[in-house]
């Protein structure tokens, strides 16, 4: 599976954002991601708020580990937010 990290066309979350729903997205079949049941294959995934629509997420701490990796690459705001995260840990 492919989760899609960052995406230009897609919501750019805040920390004013007062969001509380969400789900994920199979941008490969066209359907919501549920495990074993989306289709078969490789998956496009993408976080969907209810409010928002498909959401940019932020990476996790241990991506770090492998940062050059993504595709779009990380930028420097969320490798700067995931390195305080693995140092506050």
């Amino acid at each position: 599976m492919t989760l899609i990290i960052r995406d230009p066309g897609l919501y750019e979350p805040t920390d004013e954002d007062d969001c509380t729903v969400f789900s994920y997205f199979c941008q490969t079949h066209g359907r919501f991601h549920q495990r074993d049941a989306c289709g078969e294959g490789p998956h496009l995934v993408a976080l969907h708020c209810e409010e928002h629509g498909p959401e940019s997420m932020w990476p996790q701490p241990h991506m770090l580990m492998f940062p050059e990796s993504f595709e779009p690459s990380l930028s420097e705001a969320q490798l700067g937010r995931l390195r305080a995260e693995w140092e506050g840990s």
